[in-house]
């Protein structure tokens, strides 16, 4: 064997541990969902606020970590797209709806009929073989159940109004819109791409300071939910990207 062949299964054996790598990063989603359960179990909302963000954190950069160690020709092993349908089941579906019957957000008959229907409507979402389509978009409500629970907790709505807000969301999971991959669209994106950073970062500086936080905070990030479902529903041209 000569030195370059020698250099090129050491490097290929450094991408080997780098991909692998990332899947792990990813796996941890089980570890901070399972955090999650037991602090909402204890009622410590704010450390399960905590444990919610560095899931979601760690869900918005593994995708972009697996294409930078190209992890589907290195770590052929491990099916990501997989793991990361479970971990988001886990951490978007599972983990807010324990939390959704353990918080007074919803009125005491409707608590449990209201978890079935989103574990529900979310293994439909999550089964279907375009839930993520070709052109990187979400067919359907794309479970942002983490998102809508967090939103419940910060805006305290009476519990009715919260009920209709999320039969509204199961219904929406089998309207076919196709809502934006934020971090993979090419539609308006370095603006998009701006305001979703600037959305996550006031987002997380206000859910740190729950329960203080200011309700300029919860409305200010609600324009950019505004933002994201104009450009999920209006029509846009093929390959258009700015």
């Amino acid at each position: 064997m000569n030195a370059s062949d020698i250099f090129k299964e050491k490097t290929n054996l450094l991408r080997s541990i780098a991909a692998y790598g990332v899947h792990l990063f990813t796996a941890t989603g089980a570890i901070w969902g399972l955090l999650g359960i037991l602090a909402i179990f204890d009622g410590k909302y704010k450390l399960m606020i905590l444990y919610m963000i560095i899931a979601m954190l760690v869900d918005g950069f593994d995708g972009m970590l697996a294409r930078w160690a190209d992890v589907k020709k290195y770590a052929t092993g491990v099916d990501g797209a997989l793991l990361d349908n479970i971990l988001d089941y886990l951490n978007y579906v599972l983990v807010p709806v324990l939390f959704l019957i353990k918080a007074d957000f919803l009125p005491d008959t409707v608590k449990l009929f209201t978890a079935f229907t989103i574990l529900l409507t979310s293994a439909y979402q999550f089964t279907q073989s375009d839930a993520k389509t070709d052109d990187h978009h979400f067919k359907g409500f794309p479970s942002y159940w983490n998102v809508a629970a967090l939103y419940m907790l910060l805006m305290n709505l009476p519990p009715w109004v919260n009920f209709g807000f999320l039969m509204l969301f199961n219904v929406l999971v089998f309207v076919p819109v196709k809502y934006i991959y934020p971090s993979r669209n090419n539609y308006l994106r370095r603006l998009t791409l701006g305001l979703t950073y600037l959305y996550a970062v006031i987002g997380i500086w206000g859910l740190m300071l729950y329960p203080h936080t200011p309700g300029w905070i919860v409305w200010v990030s609600l324009a950019y939910v505004a933002y994201y479902l104009v450009l999920s529903l209006i029509p846009k041209r093929k390959n258009h990207a700015s």
